[in-house]
């Protein structure tokens, strides 16, 4: 539940942080979830709230993403079905367990370490393609569906640096399949956890309206090559952070 040092004294700064990270993540092709969920685990919500409100926020700056992407590059179809028939029902799968609060914030700490090391361009890119085998895609989509629903994340943060590291897309086919597997992902992951969740508190409900628009300016100005990096490093920096707490807590 929310306490009250969180209503007197730090809600101004969720309206600030949220759209902040909406923008950021929308900017490389993602929905941002593990940023809304690292903010209100440090505030004190439930995972039963902290969930379905991430993957409701997701579900459209991740779509403005996809759209601001898909006029940018040819999709690789093939290759994002071959992830997506998997991801879906693992993510439905992952929404349905609900996990214990001091495990959710220790796994949610550690995945954490990937939008990080995305942010600061540390995840190595391939300079030649590794070939694809016929069982990869599935296994690796397989995977991240079901952490996806398990946590509330649609995945992105985890499958666009392996399709880098793998050579198999460019930065704006990354984008936009990213943008997307995480659409799909985020459906999956809320209808799987709908059994668990509570009614989201009106605290929340008035977050995602900025939050929104903060999503659908990174998604608009990310896929015109716009660069902040003075956002980047701020959220990178408030992510370690958060990550090192909730790993700790």
């Amino acid at each position: 539940m929310v306490t009250l040092d969180f209503i007197e004294g730090a809600w101004m700064y969720l309206f600030f942080l949220m759209p902040m990270a909406a923008f950021l993540y929308a900017s490389v092709g993602h929905g941002g979830a593990s940023s809304y969920l690292m903010f209100l685990a440090l505030f004190n919500f439930a995972p039963e709230q902290i969930r379905p409100t991430a993957l409701i926020i997701n579900l459209f700056v991740s779509f403005f993403a996809y759209i601001s992407y898909r006029k940018t590059c040819n999709f690789p179809t093939k290759l994002f079905l071959s992830l997506i028939i998997f991801s879906v029902p693992a993510a439905y799968l992952g929404g349905t367990i609900l996990v214990d609060t001091a495990l959710y914030k220790k796994i949610l700490g550690i995945l954490l370490f990937f939008p990080i090391i995305r942010f600061l361009n540390l995840f190595p890119v391939a300079e030649k393609r590794v070939d694809q085998e016929v069982w990869m895609a599935p296994v690796l989509g397989l995977i991240i569906g079901f952490f996806s629903g398990l946590i509330g994340i649609g995945g992105g943060i985890i499958l666009s640096p392996i399709l880098l590291m793998l050579g198999w897309t460019n930065m704006k086919e990354t984008a936009a399949l990213s943008a997307l597997f995480i659409f799909l992902n985020s459906v999956s992951g809320y209808i799987g956890s709908a059994a668990y969740s509570t009614p989201i508190d009106l605290q929340l409900w008035l977050l995602m309206p900025l939050t929104l628009i903060g999503g659908m300016a990174g998604a608009y100005y990310g896929a015109r090559k716009f660069n902040v990096h003075v956002v980047k490093y701020l959220l990178t920096t408030v992510l370690l952070i958060a990550s090192v707490k909730l790993i700790l807590a």
